[in-house]
């Protein structure tokens, strides 16, 4: 591959990525990525040292260390052109030589771990509990914009996905999945499920507050889906984006899915904070544990 250009690859004045204000020593090998800038803080104080604080925009960075694992907590902001930014930007810091602007010989792979909030759309997935995101179907456009491998499994069910969609719809969907071995490591015994990506969080996710629905009946086809037992379980606005991107950089991502709300039952947590902490400190004794 040849030189990056400076127009492609943007870097501040002392060598740190554009966006994230990171530089290559700055992250660990895992990163764990939430929403909110405030919640990075919340997942920080359960290292056990805090080597480096940054922040710049939306993006807070905390890295330390729990024993020996160096971990990286991120905040994203909202929605999946943000994961395009952050994901890009954490492949370059380990993959490219910020100072030839070339791709390195011996690439690395990050194991990325998103912990997030979520709602349930099925009526027997408790609020308060946790999910893991087996796949996750994009219905924004990321990823149509970068190449994908996906397997005839993952094809049929993108299909039949299709399939049920209300009528009018002009969505143009796509599918993602969960990295295997993490998956197998460390969500043995959890809940899990397909994700639904959203690119909003009121009519995308088919809530309606004064600004009327152009397409209805979103959320019963969601409900409904089924594929070989496969069905839908909660919707968000990150999961699609970060395994379409971790697959397209050789990374390896994972989603832990907080549901604080179900559609179904129309129940949302009345201790919010209290479960995403205990959740953080769950998904971080998985991570630490592996």
């Amino acid at each position: 591959m040849s030189r990056i250009p400076e127009t492609d690859l943007i870097l501040n004045a002392d060598g740190s990525v554009y966006h994230l204000n990171l530089l290559p020593e700055d992250i660990g090998g895992t990163v764990i990525t939430v929403g909110d800038p405030d919640r990075v803080a919340e997942v920080s104080k359960y290292f056990d040292d805090i080597e480096l604080k940054k922040s710049k925009r939306e993006f807070v960075s905390h890295t330390g260390t729990i024993g020996n694992k160096r971990l990286t907590a991120l905040s994203t902001g909202i929605g999946t052109d943000n994961i395009d930014i952050v994901l890009n930007e954490l492949d370059a810091l380990v993959n490219i030589d910020l100072k030839t602007r070339l791709p390195k010989s011996d690439l690395r792979s990050l194991d990325i771990i998103r912990i997030g909030t979520s709602g349930a759309v099925q009526a027997d997935i408790p609020v308060d509990s946790m999910l893991v995101s087996t796949a996750a179907f994009g219905m924004d456009t990321l990823m149509h914009y970068y190449k994908q491998n996906i397997s005839p499994e993952r094809e049929k069910l993108l299909a039949d996905f299709k399939l049920v969609l209300p009528a009018g719809h002009q969505f143009s969907p796509y599918i993602t999945q969960a990295d295997k071995p993490l998956l197998n490591k460390l969500a043995q015994g959890l809940q899990q499920g397909i994700t639904i990506s959203a690119p909003g969080f009121y009519a995308p996710q088919g809530r309606q507050v004064r600004a009327r629905l152009a397409i209805t009946g979103l959320i019963d086809a969601i409900q409904g889906f089924n594929s070989s037992g496969q069905r839908i379980t909660n919707l968000e606005m990150e999961t699609a984006g970060i395994y379409g991107m971790a697959a397209a950089l050789g990374h390896r991502a994972l989603s832990f899915n907080v549901i604080l709300a179900n559609r179904v039952t129309q129940h949302f947590s009345k201790q919010p904070q209290q479960i995403m902490d205990a959740c953080i400190k769950q998904v971080l004794e998985l991570v630490v544990s592996d």
